[in-house]
């Protein structure tokens, strides 16, 4: 079992998730790492983030610069990571968090520390989209159902078998992400729209929160699929994917691939009215 938590968000206004963090840990004096290097101006970002963190109250925020400069193996680096309480990636560039962070010891604890201590490991966008084993970096609109437009690649290997999508209603990427799933059956596709985000608990269970929509893409069912079998710049075809829409209230259990109400979730006023009129039709 995974004894950490991750929450990822899929991009736009993250004031809801940085509550949502702050919410999740108790004393105040957590200790929280915020790691800026998909950003265009990491330095910047770092800073922005850390100052949002300290506004609620949050007294122990420090932010890695890791970058072409600066490694990540530093031993300064290496003992804040082990006393983290939340890690935090912003949003930017994916491909650069690997770039600099996989195969370093930095990358490693946090692994370990996620699946046997309760940190909180916590990102947006490209700080969400990397918190898989595998992630899409490429594939735009109707292309990306033509063979070779979707790209995937190693991600961080916090949770395996998923693959997150981020900005994902916003920027058309349903195509991409059913083309990944369609690929590698074994793996749930998890769409992500902005100001939208999951809470994954014991590496199983996902919770939405925030205003929008989780899409759920399973594959586990698929009849048939040519993707492996067509040749490249051809369109893909497949048979019985299955497809689930969560809002906050809901959850998907991975291993289960299981949809169901999270206990406890009061429903809303609109949700109420439907429940009243269903009761007086029956």
């Amino acid at each position: 079992m995974h004894k950490g938590t991750l929450i990822a968000l899929g991009g736009g206004f993250d004031d809801d998730l940085i509550k949502l963090i702050r919410s999740e840990i108790c004393p105040v004096q957590s200790n929280i790492e915020v790691i800026a290097t998909a950003a265009t101006q990491p330095k910047e970002s770092g800073s922005a983030y850390k100052e949002a963190f300290e506004e609620l109250g949050c007294g122990r925020v420090q932010f890695m610069l890791i970058d072409e400069d600066h490694a990540a193996d530093q031993p300064e680096y290496i003992s804040r990571i082990q006393q983290a309480d939340v890690i935090f990636f912003t949003g930017g560039d994916q491909v650069r968090l690997i770039e600099f962070l996989n195969g370093t010891q930095l990358l490693e604890i946090m692994r370990r520390r996620y699946h046997q201590e309760p940190i909180i490991i916590a990102g947006t966008s490209a700080g969400a989209a990397i918190m898989s084993d595998r992630m899409i970096y490429d594939g735009y609109g109707h292309y990306s159902l033509i063979k070779g437009e979707m790209k995937t690649t190693i991600g961080f290997g916090f949770i395996n078998n998923v693959y997150l999508d981020t900005h994902f209603v916003e920027r058309g990427r349903f195509g991409r992400l059913a083309h990944a799933v369609a690929h590698d059956p074994e793996y749930v596709g998890i769409g992500l729209s902005e100001e939208t985000g999951i809470i994954i608990k014991e590496g199983n269970k996902v919770e939405v929160f925030g205003t929008g929509v989780v899409t759920i893409i399973d594959a586990s069912k698929i009849r048939f699929s040519n993707t492996r079998q067509v040749d490249e710049n051809e369109p893909i075809a497949v048979e019985h994917l299955i497809m689930h829409m969560l809002v906050e209230g809901y959850r998907y259990c991975l291993k289960e691939h299981l949809f169901q109400p999270v206990e406890g979730h009061m429903p809303r006023p609109a949700e109420e009215e439907a429940s009243d009129a269903a009761a007086s039709l029956a």
